[in-house]
C-alpha cells in the first residue's frame, strides 16, 4: 500500500507503511509542494509548522518532518509537546505561515500513525492540494541534516505553540459566564492531546472540572481514541454514577467532540452540532449559512428553514467544509463525528471550544442539558442517527457501488424512496424524511452504513438493511 492522502490525510499502520523512509518521503513532497507551488501564496511569514499527538513515535515523526522541510529551505516551527491539532491550525492562521503538518491518527486504532497538512489558511488541505503532494512523491530523494544542525543555523525553532491557541479560546468563549456557572463536569482526554485544558481554561471558578485519561499512554488503554461507544462507556457510567451535570470527550488529537449524558447515554455528533448551532443562533444572536456533510441530520435544515438560513452541503471529509468556509459566510460547519468549526475562529474543527461553547449554553440558558434537549426535540421533532462500520472485502466494493447505482432500493422497509443523492456513496431518502447512506471509508478498509429516522428502533431497522443489501453481493 502506497502513500495516499484520504479525506483527511494519509494514514497507515505503524512499522507496516507508516516507516521513517516512507515518512521523510511523505515530507520531501510536502516540501517540494511548498517550494514549487506555495511559495506563489502571499503570507505574512513564509515558515511552516509541525504539530504531533500522543502517539508512540509521533515526536520523533514530527522531528523527522520538520528536518526534511526545514533542510529544503523552509523554516520550521517544531511543537517541544504533543499538541491538539486545532493549536497547529491556529498558529498558521494567527501568524500567517505557509502551512503546517500534524502528526496524527487522530480516532484511528492505536496502530496507526498519519500525516495531516494545514494549508495556509489554518484548515485542511483539498483535494488539489493534496493531489500536488502525490504528484511530487518519488521525485526527488529526501533531503535531511540533523536537527542539532538545522537547530544552530535557526531553521527550526522548538516551541509550545499551545498557549496562544488557548488564549484565543478564552477570548472567543464566555469564560466569564462559565466560571459564574456552577456545573459539575467529567472531562475525558482519551489519553489524547486534549489533557487537562478544559479544567485549566476553567479553573478558579464555580465549575467542578474533573478529568479522566489525560495521561499519556500511546495504547489508548486499549480503546480507539474515538469519542463513541463503547470507547466512551467508562466516561458515561461515571457521568451517571456520580451525578455529574455533563460528560465531555475529545479524540486523540483534540479536534473533536463527544458528549454523556447524566443518564449514562451519548450523543450522536448531529446532536452536538445542533446544540452548538442553537447556541450560536439563539443565545449569542449570531448569522450565517451552515454547512454539513452528506450524511448530516434534516434537524439541521429544519431549523435553517425556521430561521431562514442558507445550508450546504459537502462530501465527506472536513476539508470540503473548510472550503466552504473559506468561501461563503458560515456560522457553523459540522460533520457527523463531532467535529465543529465557528464563524470568527480558525476554519477547523476545535473540540476544546466545542465543549466550552456547550457548557456555555448550558450556563447561558440555566437549564441542565436534558431540559435543553427535551425542547429542541419538543419544538422540531425526534431525529435518530445511527452508523454501523462494517468491515468489507475488497473485491466486492466496486460491486455494490455500482449495484446502488444500477438498481437502487425503490422502498426502504415500507417507505418509498423518493430522492438518491450521489455526491459520496449513495444517500436514499424516504418520504417520511428517513434515510439510508452507504459509503466506502476515505481512511479505513470499512463500509459506513449510516440512517436517520423518527425513532431510534426504525434507525437500526433501515441500518440492518443496508447491511444485508451490502452482503448480498
Amino acid at each position: 500500500m502506497g502513500i495516499k492522502f484520504g479525506t483527511d490525510g494519509w494514514r497507515a499502520v505503524i512499522s507496516e507503511d507508516f516507516t521513517f523512509d516512507n515518512v521523510k518521503k511523505a515530507a520531501q513532497a510536502i516540501a517540494d509542494y511548498i517550494n514549487n507551488d506555495g511559495r506563489a501564496i502571499k503570507v505574512r511569514d513564509d515558515k511552516a509548522v509541525v504539530g504531533y499527538d500522543t502517539r508512540f513515535l509521533s515526536g520523533k515523526y514530527a522531528e523527522l518532518v520538520s528536518c526534511v522541510l526545514a533542510s529544503n529551505g523552509i523554516k520550521t516551527i517544531l511543537a517541544d509537546r504533543p499538541t491538539p491539532t486545532p493549536s497547529v491550525s491556529f498558529t498558521i492562521k494567527d501568524r500567517g505561515l505557509i502551512g503546517g503538518v500534524m502528526i496524527t491518527a487522530s480516532h484511528n486504532p492505536a496502530a496507526y500513525n498519519g500525516i495531516k497538512f494545514k494549508a495556509y489558511y489554518g484548515g485542511s488541505a483539498g483535494p488539489d492540494i493534496t493531489a500536488r503532494f502525490e504528484s511530487y512523491l518519488g521525485k526527488n530523494p529526501a533531503r535531511y541534516l540533523p536537527l542539532g544542525e538545522l537547530k544552530s543555523k535557526g531553521a527550526i525553532e522548538i516551541e509550545n505553540i499551545v498557549p496562544p491557541h488557548i488564549a484565543f479560546i478564552k477570548r472567543y468563549a464566555d469564560i466569564k459566564l462559565l466560571k459564574r456557572a456552577r456545573l459539575k463536569v467529567l472531562v475525558d482526554s482519551m489519553y489524547g492531546t486534549g489533557g487537562d485544558y478544559i479544567a485549566q481554561i476553567l479553573k478558579g471558578g464555580r465549575c467542578k472540572i474533573d478529568t479522566i485519561h489525560n495521561e499519556n499512554n500511546p495504547g489508548f488503554g486499549g480503546i480507539n481514541p474515538e469519542p463513541i461507544m463503547p470507547n466512551l462507556k467508562e466516561l458515561a457510567d461515571k457521568v451517571r454514577k456520580y451525578k455529574y451535570d455533563i460528560g465531555i470527550a475529545t479524540d486523540g488529537d483534540a479536534d473533536r467532540l463527544g458528549i454523556a449524558l447524566p443518564n449514562g447515554k451519548l450523543l450522536t455528533g448531529h446532536k452536538v452540532m445542533t446544540l452548538l448551532f442553537l447556541h450560536l443562533l439563539e443565545d449569542r444572536k449570531m448569522r450565517g449559512g451552515v454547512v454539513q456533510t452528506l450524511c448530516g441530520t434534516f434537524l439541521i435544515d429544519k431549523i435553517c428553514k425556521k430561521y431562514g438560513l442558507k445550508t450546504y452541503e459537502t462530501q465527506v471529509g472536513f476539508k470540503y467544509i473548510c472550503d466552504l468556509m473559506l468561501k461563503e459566510d458560515i456560522l457553523i460547519g459540522g460533520e457527523e463525528t463531532g467535529g465543529v468549526a465557528f464563524k470568527n475562529s480558525i476554519p477547523e474543527r476545535d473540540g476544546i471550544l466545542s465543549g466550552l461553547l456547550i457548557l456555555e449554553m448550558m450556563a447561558a440558558r440555566k437549564k441542565k442539558i436534558m431540559a435543553i434537549l427535551k425542547s429542541i426535540d419538543k419544538e422540531y421533532g425526534t431525529y435518530e442517527y445511527r452508523r454501523l462500520d462494517v468491515k468489507y472485502p475488497d473485491d466486492k466494493k466496486q460491486k455494490l457501488m455500482e449495484l446502488l447505482k444500477t438498481d437502487p432500493p425503490e422502498d426502504i422497509l415500507g417507505k418509498k424512496v423518493i430522492g438518491v443523492r450521489t455526491a459520496d456513496g449513495y444517500k436514499f431518502i424516504c418520504e417520511d424524511s428517513s434515510w439510508l447512506m452507504m459509503r466506502l471509508s476515505g481512511t479505513e478498509p470499512i463500509l459506513r452504513i449510516y440512517s436517520e429516522a423518527s425513532s431510534e428502533k426504525r434507525a437500526l431497522a433501515i441500518l440492518k438493511f443496508g447491511k444485508d443489501l451490502a452482503y448480498k453481493i
